[in-house]
């Protein structure tokens, strides 16, 4: 049943994240080609895993997988939980300096003995993919230049998708983590969106989710998010991805308790199958762009628009 957002009409459908995604990779593959064609440059991306974190495995595999599909060169480096913080720092600083190389990756969270801050520091702001560099991090808040984060990127990007432009929208983000909410709050700001960030601490937290044209959800609490805190009509964006162990299986669910609200929400995103393929979708388009500009060439900025295009326009 169809429903409005704001001033916007939407049907009351499932986002697909995973369909979206693919389309994603394919240009990039393209632009990947073109590098190659017409630069003899292939781009590469270094993946560094810490430990032996079984979903940080299996989130490292599927980048290496999905990196290789389009083209690009993976290189993976994987280090025993006991390496030190000094030999974590010196492997950077090589990536750093290597011109195979032109994206950084270090999989989080570190063991307890290496200081998370001072490893994202040390990655080189050019081939920070995960936007999460101080450098960067301002940058994006500024004026949106510098290397976005990939997940909020992508639920920028399947919100795009669905609504077109965001001007004028009410948009509420739950939770006010460095990797999701506070970029997330900055990339709807720069999109014109009226924008409330909300928190554990936040009074009548239902009251205010009920106000939201789009909900951003990224708390990490299975189901916090019920129907009677939902605006009807509105379109949610879920990015919990939790574990949650079942009759000797894994099920995983996201923050919203989808079950209750999908009839009433003018669109939702499942999980697993929506932010999560995005999520690294946007990796390879940032490794693309640091590609780009580290080869001083202007990046095709509309890239992710020309591949939900019913036909892709030519490469340039």
């Amino acid at each position: 049943m169809p429903h409005l957002v704001g001033d916007k009409r939407v049907d009351g459908k499932l986002i697909d994240g995973k369909a979206m995604a693919a389309k994603l990779r394919e240009a990039i593959g393209e632009q990947v080609a073109h590098l190659h064609t017409h630069h003899q440059v292939t781009p590469g991306l270094a993946v560094v895993l810490v430990g032996e974190d079984p979903a940080s495995q299996v989130y490292v595999r599927n980048k290496a997988r999905q990196a290789g599909e389009v083209g690009m060169q993976s290189f993976e480096h994987r280090l025993d939980a006991s390496v030190s913080e000094q030999a974590l720092l010196a492997l950077i600083d090589q990536l750093n300096q290597d011109p195979a190389v032109n994206g950084i990756l270090v999989q989080l969270p570190l063991p307890d003995h290496i200081a998370e801050t001072r490893i994202i520091q040390a990655i080189a702001p050019a081939k920070d993919v995960d936007g999460f560099h101080p450098i960067n991090v301002g940058q994006v808040a500024i004026d949106g230049q510098g290397m976005t984060p990939c997940t909020p990127l992508g639920c920028k990007l399947l919100l795009e998708h669905q609504l077109g432009d965001l001007s004028g929208q009410h948009a509420v983000v739950l939770g006010r983590s460095n990797i999701v909410g506070k970029p997330m709050a900055n990339l709807l700001l720069q999109a014109n969106c009226t924008v409330t960030v909300a928190h554990s601490r936040t009074h009548d937290l239902p009251a205010i989710c009920r106000q939201a044209d789009i909900l951003v959800v990224a708390v990490g609490r299975p189901g916090m998010v019920k129907r009677d805190w939902i605006k009807p009509g509105a379109v949610l964006i879920d990015v919990g991805i939790n574990r949650i162990e079942e009759d000797d299986r894994t099920r995983l669910t996201g923050d919203i308790d989808f079950q209750s609200v999908q009839d009433l929400a003018g669109a939702i995103t499942p999980v697993p199958g929506g932010v999560g393929p995005m999520t690294i979708a946007c990796l390879l388009l940032n490794t693309l762009q640091a590609s780009y500009q580290q080869l001083n060439l202007p990046f095709p900025d509309d890239l992710a628009e020309r591949a939900w295009q019913p036909q892709a326009a030519t490469t340039p």
